[in-house]
């Protein structure tokens, strides 16, 4: 359920948004029964409760409200209060906030009566005040505050609020922002690309960014290991569903290496299994690079987050079993030795996709005769992307430029003819009348809509943006 999705004059209501949402009934105390989604009225009851213990009462007054009813509702106030009433405090069809299901409209319990009227709710604005100023503790916003009504288009209603998570909520009361504001500013998606420090996961990356978007919809592709640093692919928001087609074929490393000592995790975090008092020389090196093998079978590391029987490798290590480890078939595009001294090397390689690094310093240490370690690793490209364009993690905020899915992707754009559009935005099938060999990105008004694939000539969505 998107708790943060706009709909107002230009974001019109579409029931597919809401195909998943869990309706529960609310009595208020004149018998009169409503619907709302059931996170937005279980934070209703809790922000009616604790208002109690402050003697401020409050009951719902308007919840979920069909187009059908938002119909009738128009004529109704169009009859009785005329069309500039209208205008100002009730939405067009398919406009409405109330047909979500996450907003509700209250009125003040005052001696025993429950206040609709909107010009008696008005003269109590210090009770609104009050409340207002913690509804983001509940995950509520006031839907149209004062002062921006030349944002929201409506008039100043203290008694609208709109459920919206709590972190989402805190945003927008502590930036002054509207709604139409938060979602022009967070509601993004693309591809950021980030220099990953030392000492941190790659989850470690995307949470942090999660938090800076307010979205769980943030992935990342390729991961590096905490010792390692520099790109990290990162997507967010509907980007997160390229992720496939954002792996690719060859990576870029800067590596390290310790010579002499070897340890359970091939790198300098593990315990040390072996050393050695051998040194290497020039020649040794030189050797080395010139006859490595560029394509072999590679053992994947013990510790490492690859699945075997359903379980990840570094369980089976955790926990002292013996498991036979896979083997994966990787390619050594480039390698160059960069520098070395006598216990130490620092070399740049180019590999395929699922190729591991620091297997490939243990793999020259069995070459060699000679246990070696990996002590550093920078990645410094992923496919097309580089490091030098990637953005320090302390400097990632919610303004930093994103790539768009379009110039992510390597694949075909092609603008919706518009007797193709209301099929593609459904996901339909579609004859192939736009040449397509493999993949297509449809594109209408700048703006991505889905990725097809040919199909026997017959065009066939493969991702819905």
């Amino acid at each position: 359920m998107n708790y943060k999705i706009l709909i107002n004059k230009d974001n019109l209501y579409d029931k597919r948004d809401f195909s998943n949402i869990e309706l529960k009934k609310i009595t208020n105390i004149l018998n009169e029964e409503y619907l709302l989604e059931k996170r937005t009225l279980k934070a209703f009851l809790a922000l009616k409760k604790d208002l109690s213990k402050e003697n401020i009462f409050i009951d719902i007054i308007s919840g979920l409200r069909t187009i059908e009813e938002q119909e009738q509702l128009i004529d109704e106030y169009t009859n009785k209060y005329g069309k500039d009433y209208i205008k100002h405090y009730v939405a067009p069809k398919g406009s409405s906030e109330h047909h979500t299901g996450l907003c509700l409209d209250i009125g003040l319990i005052i001696n025993n009566n429950l206040v609709c009227d909107n010009d008696t709710l008005l003269e109590n604005s210090e009770i609104f005040k009050k409340i207002i100023n913690i509804l983001p503790s509940y995950g509520f916003i006031l839907r149209y505050p004062k002062g921006k009504e030349n944002i929201t288009s409506y008039n100043y209603e203290p008694w609208h609020y709109r459920y919206v998570g709590k972190s989402t909520a805190r945003i927008i009361m502590n930036n002054n922002l509207t709604l139409e504001e938060y979602d022009k500013l967070y509601n993004k998606r693309g591809v950021l690309l980030v220099n990953k420090p030392k000492g941190l996961t790659s989850r470690d990356v995307v949470n942090k960014i999660s938090n800076i978007y307010d979205t769980k919809k943030v992935g990342h592709n390729g991961t590096l290991d905490p010792l390692a640093e520099g790109l990290l692919v990162v997507t967010i928001g509907n980007a997160t569903k390229i992720n496939d087609l954002l792996i690719s074929n060859d990576k870029e490393y800067i590596a390290e290496v310790k010579v002499g000592i070897k340890t359970d995790t091939l790198d300098l975090e593990g315990n040390i299994v072996k050393t050695s008092p051998k040194r290497i020389t020039k020649d040794i090196l030189d050797n080395l690079f010139q006859t490595f093998p560029r394509a072999y079978l590679q053992e994947v590391p013990l510790y490492s987050a690859v699945k075997v029987d359903g379980k990840k490798l570094y369980e089976y290590a955790r926990n002292n079993i013996d498991i036979e480890l896979p083997k994966r078939e990787v390619i050594i595009k480039e390698l160059e030795l960069l520098n070395y001294s006598k216990d130490s090397f620092k070399f740049r390689c180019v590999v395929s996709k699922g190729t591991y690094i620091r297997s490939i310093i243990n793999d020259m240490g069995d070459f060699l005769n000679i246990p070696c370690t990996m002590s550093s690793l920078i990645r410094t490209r992923q496919g097309k992307f580089n490091l030098s364009d990637a953005h320090n993690l302390d400097d990632v905020s919610i303004n930093s430029p994103l790539i768009t899915i379009n110039k992510a992707l390597d694949i075909e754009t092609k603008e919706i003819d518009d007797k193709d559009y209301k099929k593609v935005i459904n996901g339909a099938v579609i004859n192939n009348n736009y040449n397509i060999k493999d993949k297509v990105l449809f594109i209408k008004d700048n703006k991505e809509h889905a990725i097809y694939e040919n199909k026997n000539n017959k065009l066939i969505c493969y991702k819905m943006l």
